[in-house]
């Protein structure tokens, strides 16, 4: 046998198996909103499970959804009400919880867990359908108003349970230090005005920042890498 073709096969037997291995390890999938959403259309009753605390979930969350993560009293009593043949679809605020939470799901047996990629900010964010007690927020309206009053506005949407939304908020502030009378920072929390983030229907995972120069959108961005020296290049090229 060709002695390259020796050495190509067995890079690729090392390559495969070590393919194979990661999925092994990795107890939960991970989907985007579709994927998530497409297979919840196919259950008739679906097994929806709002990983984070009751604080959250009293604020909002996906209809007919149980709330409960690994940190719940009484959780195995709660993993009890599952049917393990059946999928079981998870979500947080980012994948920690429900991350946590599917891998244990799936070391008790149950064949199928889904784990929504960018959590309740991109069910919200699209327009997915969802309960909330919020009575009183800032409307589509108003967001429009602030905009076009202001020649230029940063948007800062996000959750106060959302650790990377709190590590935000230091660079938002040393932006608003450098641009004094500049710039307008507006911050929009999920507690407060869940359906304007349904309305933008533009955000997909929390933080979630957009810049408007005289009421046109020039920079959009999703998540915490690299966002201080992103929203400076992006108010350079506004000026």
């Amino acid at each position: 046998m060709n002695k390259k073709f020796i050495i190509v096969f067995a890079a690729l037997f090392f390559m495969t198996a070590a393919f194979s291995q990661a999925i092994k390890s990795d107890d939960r999938i991970t989907l985007p909103l579709d994927s998530f959403t497409t297979k919840i259309s196919l259950q008739a009753k679906p097994q929806i499970i709002d990983a984070r605390s009751g604080e959250e979930f009293a604020f909002n969350h996906i209809n007919n959804a149980l709330n409960f993560n690994l940190q719940s009293q009484g959780y195995n009593g709660f993993v009890q009400l599952l049917n393990k043949s059946w999928p079981v679809f998870i979500y947080a605020i980012n994948t920690g919880r429900s991350t946590a939470l599917a891998k244990d799901l799936k070391s008790k047996g149950f064949a199928e867990v889904y784990d929504l990629e960018g959590g309740i900010a991109n069910w919200i964010g699209s327009g997915q359908s969802y309960y909330t007690s919020v009575k009183r927020a800032l409307s589509l309206a108003e967001y429009k108003n602030i905009i076009a009053s202001n020649k230029t506005v940063l948007v800062d949407i996000g959750s106060r349970y959302c650790p990377a939304c709190k590590k935000a908020k230091p660079v938002l502030d040393s932006i608003r230090d450098e641009n004094p009378g500049k710039i307008k920072i507006v911050e929009i929390d999920l507690e407060e005005s869940p359906q304007l983030i349904a309305e933008l229907e533009t955000v997909n995972v929390f933080p979630y920042l957009i810049l408007y120069k005289q009421g046109e959108v020039t920079f959009k961005k999703g998540g915490l890498n690299g966002l201080k020296h992103d929203i400076d290049a992006a108010l350079v090229k506004t000026k």
